[in-house]
């Protein structure tokens, strides 16, 4: 028996990319927020992994975020 959880099923209109991205193809993520869950993938490989946290979690990582800008 596996331990790998199945990929989610996020509908593609319900993933954006952030407001920092250029249309120039730079690195960059994209979120889907969900019922109880934020979903987080490369939008460069939109197939690929998709990483999946609490809302508690997704909310301080930009607080981090935010204090490492400033």
């Amino acid at each position: 028996m596996s331990n790998q959880m199945p990929e989610p099923t996020v509908p593609e209109s319900a993933w954006f990319k952030s407001s920092y991205s250029s249309g120039e193809g730079g690195e960059c993520v994209e979120v889907a927020d969900a019922v109880g869950t934020v979903h987080i993938r490369d939008s460069k490989v939109r197939s690929g992994l998709v990483l999946t946290v609490a809302p508690d979690a997704w909310a301080g990582l930009l607080r981090l975020a935010v204090d490492q800008t400033v």
